[in-house]
């Protein structure tokens, strides 16, 4: 079930003129132009390379939305959203006669009155001809690992946590959030071509989503002549004959995992850096060292890296605490200068010391010497690029840590979490002014109230809020929060975290100490303790086919069955083997990594995950804020 691989199969074909692209052939590609609008360039961005568009024939991608040139002997490939504003300008691209033919793709089903909108525009342009093929791609997510989805990444405000829980929020609105995710999970189900079994949890915002995700597929399949789901779809034969299941889970069955500190790679890098649709952006800091006494400070250098599955170190260690990454970017650094003199030596044969590394592409190997050294040197230099890359983002995230000491929240805020008793009091951590910024002081703080059982009381409260203020918080978050918990104590009992905690190790090892690019003193060195997240558990509860009063009342719906019952009875008795998770109101890389480290004790079994938006803590503290202004 790897979800990248099916998309991209998608998308090629889209860009090869809906036809499926042929391999092997020695032809050249036709040369097309694409032209997205901010959605497509999204979906589109963590995919595929700029060099594989290439490879396809695109020779330019422009935005739908920016002043463009005409192209009058060249086809054009459009992949856009069907609104309003895009088909306006669609249809002013098929009056300046633009380009030599038109393929539009529409991210999402075209309604009827929009596409005699665009035949109304060709016929006025004379160019009917021209418009060579309408395409509805229900392709409407965004795919960022072989495991895992989001919803959107514009206009993502309309569907976020904020927006769904927002108290003066009307049914019009409501209805009109759950349409949006419900169109999105429909194009994915399309694309991957399966029907899933649906279960949720009752009276949440999940709960809509199911209905009417049920509704769209079952009036989908009852239409034989139309339905997306009979004959050659995208994604058939990606599953096993058994249908997938989908767990539909509600943010607020576990607001503490997202404003977690987190010790792994990715989820830390997401934490603490800009890390956005599989790009990270660093500014480095070029420091005043050896500038003259008055002088302006440089400028900042903006970089930005892609971490991608073709990175094999990233693939490898994205899921590992952080010193095991630490080690693993010295080990490979070490590895590296062992060959760098090959390195010097491949370049002086080809005769290009010190020149741009793209002039190894113009080579000829005309001599075995130099076939060898054409092959091994790009391998040693992608090597060395990896290299670099990491240790640039490993140093990033290592200064945050030390900086904020994350290490010390990470260990403080498992031992609440698992109920461990405690080395330091609370307010101590609250009021150290050494220990992280007013942020990481008020997400400690709301993950220890949201799992205590008994909450503070008001004298204790108000000694908590006193020390959050003078250290700097904002209470907002605090204020929805205790709504919140007000609500779910009605509902149910708190969610438990299991009972296993981080440990720490001894010192690092010799690696890590002797000439190290990571000085990691004064950091610990966390082992992580594997234990279930609260969606993990419900899924192993609901995959598993296991009785747990957690989910027993879980709702079930099968859209194949001819008549929709309300039933928590499953009528499938065996386990599955291939399962959905997806979090509506806002995902994370933890519960993502969870899930992930989840499913590799259960041999042949396979998990994705998906959530309506992913945010790390930082920008879920601001939704906080924004619900709980009084």
């Amino acid at each position: 079930m790897f979800l990248s691989h099916c998309f991209s199969v998608a998308l090629k074909r889209m860009l090869n003129f809906n036809l499926p692209p042929i391999k092997n052939s020695t032809g050249e590609p036709v040369w097309k132009v694409l032209i997205y609008d901010r959605f497509g360039q999204d979906i589109i961005s963590p995919l595929l390379s700029v060099k594989e568009l290439r490879d396809m024939g695109i020779t330019l991608h422009l935005l739908l939305h920016s002043d463009r040139d005409p192209i009058p002997d060249v086809p054009a490939v459009y992949f856009v959203m069907p609104t309003e504003e895009n088909i306006d300008r669609m249809c002013q691209d098929l009056r300046n006669q633009l380009y030599e033919s038109y393929y539009l793709n529409f991210i999402s089903a075209i309604s009827r009155s929009k596409l005699e909108d665009i035949a109304n525009a060709a016929l006025g342009a004379s160019a009917v001809t021209q418009v060579a093929k309408v395409f509805d791609q229900y392709l409407n997510f965004i795919t960022l690992e072989d495991d895992m989805f989001v919803l959107c990444n514009q206009n993502k405000e309309l569907i976020s946590y904020r927006a769904i829980n927002r108290p003066d929020i009307t049914d019009t609105e409501m209805e009109a959030i759950m349409d949006t995710v419900v169109d999105s999970l429909f194009c994915f189900f399309v694309t991957l071509g399966a029907i899933p079994i649906i279960r949720c949890s009752r009276g949440t915002a999940a709960e809509m989503v199911a209905v009417k995700l049920d509704k769209k597929l079952r009036e989908n399949l009852r239409d034989a002549r139309n339905s997306l789901f009979t004959g050659d779809t995208l994604g058939a034969g990606q599953f096993s004959f058994q249908r997938p299941l989908l767990v539909l889970v509600d943010r607020n069955i576990d607001l503490a995992t997202p404003l977690h500190h987190t010790w792994t790679y990715q989820a830390l890098v997401h934490d603490v850096l800009d890390f956005h649709l599989n790009r990270v952006n660093l500014e480095e800091s070029s420091g005043m060292e050896n500038s003259p006494a008055g002088a302006r400070p440089k400028k900042k250098n903006k970089k930005s890296y892609d971490l991608t599955p073709a990175d094999k170190f990233w693939q490898k260690h994205k899921g590992s605490p952080f010193p095991e990454v630490a080690e693993s970017v010295q080990q490979e650094l070490e590895s590296y200068r062992a060959q760098e003199d090959e390195v010097k030596r491949l370049k002086s044969i080809m005769g290009i010391e010190g020149e741009d590394e793209g002039a190894i592409s113009m080579l000829s190997d005309n001599t075995a010497k130099l076939t060898s050294a054409v092959s091994s040197l790009p391998e040693l230099l992608e090597k060395k690029r990896l290299i670099d890359l990491h240790t640039n983002v490993a140093t990033a995230v290592l200064e945050h840590i030390k900086a904020r000491k994350l290490d010390v929240y990470f260990e403080y805020e498992e031992k609440i979490m698992s109920k461990s008793a405690l080395d330091k009091s609370l307010l101590d951590m609250i009021s150290d002014p050494d220990a992280g910024t007013p942020e990481d002081k008020m997400r400690l703080f709301l993950i220890y109230y949201i799992n205590s059982v008994q909450a503070p009381s008001e004298a204790d409260l108000e000694q908590y809020k006193k020390a959050l203020t003078d250290a700097g918080c904002n209470l907002a978050p605090l204020n929805y929060i205790k709504q919140w918990k007000a609500f779910a104590k009605m509902a149910s009992a708190p969610t438990s975290y299991g009972n296993a905690t981080a440990k720490p190790l001894g010192l690092f090892s010799r690696v890590m100490n002797t000439g190290s690019q990571f000085v990691m003193e004064g950091v610990k060195n966390l082992v992580l303790k594997q234990q279930n997240l609260p969606v993990t558990r419900i899924l192993d509860n609901l995959m598993e086919m296991k009785s747990n009063p957690e989910t027993d009342d879980y709702r079930y719906f099968d859209p194949k069955m001819l008549r929709g019952s309300d039933s928590s009875v499953p009528r499938n008795k065996n386990p599955f083997q291939e399962a959905i998770v997806f979090v509506v109101g806002g995902g994370n890389y933890i519960e993502y990594q969870n899930l992930v480290d989840y499913i590799k004790g259960k041999q042949g079994k396979h998990v994705l995950y998906g959530c309506s938006e992913l945010f790390n803590a930082a920008q879920f503290i601001k939704q906080l804020s924004q619900l709980g202004q009084k």
